[in-house]
């Protein structure tokens, strides 16, 4: 069981997590002042489109529809009795509100690959510094005369890793199972 963190402790945690938090707001907050109007408005469209207010209004405008071109109003004289003209509204509309989805599908596709460039990014700082850390204590172990059970493991450990390394090796492990290869 851990113990329980100092006042001191959460503060520090709690100002870098406040830090980041409002770092990545700003940053959302930025790209969205630097979307086009073009882009705005896709969004704006993609946020109705899949909303329950779309849905109502269209429950609305379909039954109404129906129910004037089956002649259940009496008021209204009936102007699409073969609902031809019902279909294609909803086709051309559905060809647009498809469209718009995939407009802002593609706008949060390219911002998920920022984000996880950025996460790379941290990944390999991260990876880089545990191995410096790895052989400074490995370093100072060796220098105090304590015996490691795994020295060879550690070795291994130590060893810089770079992304095009572990690139080529997925890769050449994925074309050796596409053919069959035996792994080596």
């Amino acid at each position: 069981m851990t113990a329980p963190k100092s006042e001191q402790q959460q503060s520090m945690i709690s100002r870098r997590l406040d830090r980041n938090i409002d770092a990545l707001l700003k940053r959302r907050e930025q790209e969205a002042r630097q979307s086009s109007r073009q882009e705005r408005a896709a969004d704006a469209i993609t946020r109705f489109a899949g909303s329950m207010m779309f849905v109502y209004l269209h429950l609305l405008v379909v039954t109404l529809w129906i129910v004037v071109n089956t002649g259940l109003l009496p008021l209204i004289p009936a102007f699409d009795p073969s609902f031809v003209i019902l279909a294609m509204v909803a086709s051309v509309e559905a060809i647009f509100i498809s469209t718009f989805v995939l407009i802002s599908q593609n706008r949060m596709a390219e911002a998920d690959d920022k984000r996880a460039d950025l996460n790379l990014q941290i990944c390999l700082l991260a990876e880089h510094e545990a191995t410096e850390v790895l052989t400074l204590v490995s370093a100072i172990a060796e220098k105090l005369g304590v015996e490691i059970e795994t020295r060879e493991e550690l070795e291994e450990l130590k060893e810089q890793v770079t992304p095009e390394e572990v690139l080529d090796e997925i890769e050449e492990k994925m074309r050796r199972r596409e053919t069959n290869t035996p792994l080596a």
